[in-house]
């Protein structure tokens, strides 16, 4: 009971901005570690030569992967409206509408649903989208490369790489509560 009293109370506007912000801060200090991981792996007959420039798509798959993660974990209408701030911040961030954005989203949703399947793990989603989207089955040994499926030695890499991404809600709402 004690808990929830010295909990942080947060408006669901300053969430979405903690969460925005966090999001890309991650993004913009992680895809170059990830990028180089890539690259080097060892599962790779050649590097595949992630410029780390190119990080829009793997922003993309993380930011797609949180929402999928936030929808799942929240509930009500607090949830639904903090969710909603996402996507109208999202928007304004790729300077579009917030339709526009929302269908984004859902592609890539989509997107990594069939990329995914059979698993129902945003992580492993996650793993594959960055496989697939970065083209690099074509870097793999004749034998996954003829199965257009990862190195499930490589995947495993890619999810430990991948799983920081990931936003850890259980703590936050250790410290906050909407």
């Amino acid at each position: 009971m004690f808990s929830s009293i010295l909990k942080k109370k947060l408006s669901e506007d300053q969430v979405s901005n903690i969460f925005i912000n966090g999001i890309f801060d991650v993004i913009d200090r992680g895809f170059e570690l990830v990028a180089g991981a890539i690259n080097e792996d060892p599962c790779f007959i050649s590097s595949p030569s992630i410029d780390t420039k190119n990080v829009n798509e793997f922003a993309l798959i993380v930011i797609t992967g949180n929402i999928i993660e936030m929808e799942r974990l929240f509930d009500g209408q607090s949830g639904t409206r903090v969710i909603n701030l996402v996507y109208d911040k999202l928007a304004s961030v790729y300077k579009m509408e917030e339709l526009e954005m929302r269908q984004l989203i859902q592609d890539y949703k989509s997107y990594m649903k069939r990329v995914n399947i059979p698993s129902k793990t945003t992580l492993y989603a996650m793993s594959k989208a960055v496989f697939h989207k970065y083209g690099l089955n074509e870097y793999q040994d004749d034998y996954f490369k003829r199965m257009n499926t990862p190195n499930p030695v490589f995947l495993k890499r890619i999810d430990e790489l991948i799983a920081p991404f990931l936003w850890n809600w259980e703590a936050f709402f250790k410290k906050y509560r909407i």
